[in-house]
């Protein structure tokens, strides 16, 4: 309930690397009340309920009250001078919660380290105000209690409003303060001069949620240590180090100044300044007489236009750039980023993402991981590229028999689960064609959809054709005021009404969407997953962990050029798994020429612009009105949107190609057991001890801890 998406579940991966490989880390966020949401599906759309996860209490948990901060918002910053002379910041007329830590405690495997997740809890400064209670204002007596309560209730509120906005900088302050403000003090427990806190102590920035730990670092040094400037800036800029996850332009915060500094005064004043010192370095680096200036100082300013950009502050204060797979780090010097590129190149390295084995294999596909070890020994347990020993199996028979076998009794664990929580009943030795992620149009879970349509069309009018039969299933949460990704699941829901509902197919087909998609019932869809749809539009994807996690347990991979897809191809061969569509090179140059017309191809398939119609003429839908935003953003484009934003149109044949080959290659048994095994043998890089092992090399440079 902690994390949402693969951001969180990455951050996971990462505590269970680093404590079995014996870093010493802590993975600091907010103890939230109700986590993101519990998703119900109610006549196909999605509904978001509180998750009460802490409902029972939490036994794995330590609240920790000795280390309590507190943290500030609002008030003013009133400016005076000490006896050197010196200005001193003063904040004044401001609100407070107390953060209070809960400490979880993340276990190594085998080797008895114990890594801590710290989780903030705010509590109200003062809890009840009876003196305003007495005077008749109750909405002042509980003002503190509500403040608090509202910072921890949901993870990433709705902020397609002001509200929303306001509430999400102050969580995202609220557990970077307490994180930051601990930090330092613990560092001064054990030494004596806070110059020297980045000789023990690195800031992972996780994306641009926590990047505001740049200033509050500064702020915390300068205003309760005493630094000067240079100083502080000197020890921040060797501390902070930034992770950038994506390439999505709404995804890289930027936050409003008339928010940021009514809520952040000080820390407000503090990126000020870095903004007023970096734009005098861009004008070093590029003078006036070059014409570049202003252009430069546009792109690269972190407080312009009436905003505070947030991955410019990481970027211009982090010793470390870094992107999560080859092709996003490639992208991100190209193109996102050029800029921050051509004046610190020696910033930017790669991380490409891993997952755990020992949570996605060895737990959540124990038929499988013993049969693993049967074969191979257990040394893939804790160094994933011993699993390489299998490829000799790929060839063995008896082994390609097992493998069946292991990956049909998932499927029928699978399948059960379906029956007892949809009241579809789905065969398993059908195709699992599984799509499971986030739902994001990038991710294009409507590509998929629309060729579902297109399938059960084609069944419908040549009722004699060739057609092995395959299931196809979705899990995905919507963020709450995503309003796209909303009806794309109600269409996924209303198509499977139809089409699971039709019995002259004879079962060819059948469409399920597993409501509140969560890791627990993820272990048990990857395990039985025949065919890993990872079909992001090429350039948009960061890196995709889904795609490792499906490859771990035998599934072959059916996508883009995306991503982390890149890597997964060149470790298994293109021969093992599908890959179709516009390449990232491809998306960029259509995307600079602007030439992109998807009427042209739906002019030259007919079967293509019958899907599209469906949307509007009452197949799906009797009112004909609810799809109408999905069809008019592929064939129209709306609010001021060109159409088909995500090329959903221009890789609509390629991929009916794709999935048709993937068919095709399932009936040879085989063949296809030698892909699986493969799959597995080749995954040794998507571990997450290998992608933690490079942030130890090339950023981190910590020593491991023995225990005795």
């Amino acid at each position: 309930s902690l994390g949402n998406g693969g951001l969180g579940r990455l951050a996971a991966c990462f505590l269970d690397s680093l404590a079995t490989l014996g870093y010493a880390a802590y993975g600091c966020g907010i103890r939230y009340r109700y986590g993101m949401f519990k998703q119900q599906i109610r006549d196909g759309f999605q509904v978001e309920v509180p998750d009460h996860w802490l409902e029972n209490g939490n036994p794995f948990e330590l609240r920790r009250p000795e280390y309590t901060k507190e943290v500030k918002f609002g008030g003013y910053i009133r400016v005076s001078m000490d006896e050197n002379g010196r200005s001193v910041f003063n904040h004044e007329g401001y609100q407070s919660v107390k953060a209070v830590p809960f400490d979880l405690p993340i276990v190594g495997y085998g080797n008895g380290i114990v890594n801590t997740l710290r989780i903030w809890d705010a509590e109200a400064v003062n809890c009840f105000q009876l003196d305003s209670f007495d005077k008749g204002d109750y909405q002042k007596a509980v003002e503190q209690e509500n403040l608090a309560r509202n910072i921890v209730e949901v993870l990433y509120p709705n902020d397609n409003h002001y509200a929303g906005k306001e509430l999400r900088l102050k969580q995202q302050y609220f557990f970077i303060s307490a994180s930051v403000q601990e930090a330092v003090a613990k560092y001064m427990r054990k030494h004596n001069d806070v110059r020297k806190l980045y000789e023990k102590v690195t800031f992972q920035l996780n994306d641009t949620h926590p990047t505001v730990a740049v200033a509050e670092l500064m702020r915390i040094l300068m205003d309760e240590y005493g630094l000067e400037w240079d100083e502080a800036w000197d020890v921040t800029t060797k501390t902070c180090a930034y992770t950038n996850h994506t390439i999505m332009a709404e995804a890289l915060e930027k936050w409003p100044i008339e928010l940021f500094s009514r809520l952040l005064p000080r820390v407000y004043q503090i990126v000020e300044e870095i903004n007023r010192r970096f734009i005098i370095e861009i004008e070093k680096r590029y003078p006036y007489e070059t014409g570049l200036t202003q252009e430069k100082i546009k792109k690269m300013a972190i407080v312009y236009d009436g905003q505070v950009k947030m991955a410019h502050l990481a970027i211009v204060a982090g010793f470390s750039v870094n992107g999560v797979a080859r092709l996003h780090t490639e992208i991100l010097k190209n193109q996102e980023l050029r800029d921050f590129y051509e004046m610190f190149p020696e910033k930017f390295n790669n991380k490409t993402n891993g997952i755990t084995q020992r949570r996605f294999l060895l737990h959540g596909n124990p038929l499988l991981a013993d049969w693993v070890t049967d074969h191979i020994g257990d040394e893939w347990i804790t160094d994933l590229a011993q699993i390489s020993k299998l490829k000799i199996y790929a060839d063995d028979e008896k082994c390609r028999q097992e493998f069946m076998n292991i990956k049909y009794q998932n499927k029928v664990r699978l399948a059960k689960y379906i029956l007892e929580n949809n009241g579809v009943e789905v065969d398993p030795r059908s195709i699992f064609d599984v799509q499971v992620k986030r739902l994001h149009e990038y991710k294009r879970q409507l590509l998929n959809i629309l060729h579902v349509m297109y399938l059960y069309n084609e069944i419908k009018e040549h009722p004699e054709m060739e057609f092995y039969p395959r299931t196809f299933i979705f899990g995905a949460k919507a963020a709450a005021g995503y309003k796209n990704a909303k009806l794309t699941i109600k269409l996924i829901n209303a198509v499977a009404d139809v089409v699971n509902n039709d019995d002259s197919i004879n079962g060819k087909l059948k469409v399920v969407f597993i409501e509140n998609y969560r890791v627990s019932n993820a272990e048990w869809i990857f395990a039985a997953a025949d065919v890993s749809e990872q079909i992001s539009t090429a350039s948009k994807e960061a890196s995709g962990t889904g795609n490792m996690k499906f490859m771990v347990n035998g599934a072959l991979t059916l996508g883009t050029m995306d991503g982390a897809n890149v890597e997964i191809v060149e470790e298994v061969g293109r021969e093992n798994a599908f890959i179709f569509g516009l390449t990232s090179d491809e998306i960029i140059k259509i995307e600079e020429e602007h030439t992109y017309n998807p009427q042209k191809y739906i002019e030259r398939n007919p079967g293509l612009a019958k899907v599209l119609n469906q949307l509007v003429d009452g197949t799906y839908d009797p009112t004909h009105q609810l799809f109408r935003e999905l069809y008019e953003s592929l064939v129209y484009g709306i609010e001021g949107n060109r159409a088909d934003v995500y090329y959903v149109l221009a890789d609509f044949d390629a991929y009916c190609e794709a999935r048709k080959l993937s068919g095709e290659t399932f009936q040879d048994r085989k063949g296809w057991a030698r892909k699986a095994i493969l799959n597995i043998a080749c995954s040794g890089k998507f571990s997450s001890d290998r992608t933690i092992e490079d942030y130890v090399k090339d950023i981190w440079k910590v020593k491991t801890v023995k225990v005795k």
